[in-house]
């Protein structure tokens, strides 16, 4: 399993998607996707912190795709430390686990005082991206998950010197069934891919 995350990185993104979107997008990828036999409820939400949990469409060992609603976060590595939110994706290799982590938009945070000073990202031209994750069920029970992170882009380079991998939809289906090579995957989207707004001072 891969090392942590040496600093903090993204500790908090948001959801706002209808499940109608995730019906469209997925159909309209030629992804399949074992959906709830009823639509869940999911309400628009402008945080998700560690822990929480969130929708994922994840690769499950038998070779189908399937949405669920993990945890995130794995358990710690260590004895009181802090769940394990992100994983260092280059250098390695992801054969088992692999899952899509939707989101509307994520934050990162400048400063050293309280409140922080908190910048939004979102996906350029688009209302919502997925990020390339992992899961895993949890020793204690339930499932997790976990974002991978890569060097920053352009557009998060200013602000922190990492952040998630996100991956542009066409690549949704070589990450998720293995179709494509990790490094042609986990990298920095170019510059521009990313529009970036302060929200707080």
């Amino acid at each position: 399993m891969p090392e942590q995350e040496a600093g903090p990185v993204c500790n908090d993104f948001g959801n706002h998607i209808p499940y109608s979107d995730y019906l469209a997008a997925f159909s309209q990828a030629r992804i399949p996707v074992r959906w709830p036999n009823a639509a869940p409820n999911l309400e628009p939400r402008d945080d998700i912190w560690p822990t929480d949990r969130a929708p994922v469409i994840r690769r499950r060992q038998d070779g189908t795709n399937e949405f669920a609603e993990l945890r995130w976060g794995f358990p710690p590595a260590r004895p009181k430390g802090p769940p394990v939110i992100n994983f260092r994706s280059e250098g390695r290799r992801f054969p088992v686990g692999r899952c899509l982590v939707p989101a509307s938009h994520f934050f990162e945070f400048t400063g050293t005082k309280s409140p922080k000073t908190k910048w939004k990202f979102t996906k350029a031209g688009e209302g919502w991206f997925c990020f390339a994750g992992l899961w895993r069920p949890m020793p204690q029970g339930g499932e997790a998950f976990t974002l991978l992170t890569t060097d920053p882009s352009p557009d998060v380079a200013p602000i922190h010197d990492r952040q998630m991998v996100v991956l542009e939809r066409r690549d949704w289906s070589a990450w998720l069934e293995r179709t494509g090579n990790e490094p042609d995957l986990l990298h920095p989207l170019p510059a521009g891919s990313l529009t970036v707004e302060q929200v707080r001072a």
